[in-house]
């Protein structure tokens, strides 16, 4: 597997950005740019904010939101996990 980064051109907002990457992850960048180009098309379009740079924050705060929405569900499906496991095991024991 090489890590030698190879430049990704990639089009945001209808501007071409040249992106180094390893050839592995290049999926995962054209992904996460047509990610990034959708919410900024979105916020665009609402007609609330102006200018490419706010537009650009506006969309980095809401993706960022997102993941950290995502990032407290797993964290509480973990605890439950957790939880059930610990219930299993008890009852396990006391039946032996």
């Amino acid at each position: 597997m090489s890590t030698t980064p190879n430049t990704v051109s990639v089009n945001i907002l209808e501007k071409e950005y040249l992106v180094a990457c390893p050839p592995e992850a290049r999926a995962q960048l054209e992904q996460a740019a047509r990610v990034l180009d959708n919410k900024m098309k979105e916020i665009r379009s609402s007609g609330k904010v102006y200018g490419t740079e706010r537009i650009a924050v506006m969309a980095a705060l809401n993706l960022t939101h997102d993941l950290l929405q995502e990032g407290e569900k797993s964290t509480k499906f973990d605890t439950t996990l957790e939880s059930l496991q610990s219930k299993i095991d008890t009852a396990l024991k006391s039946l032996s």
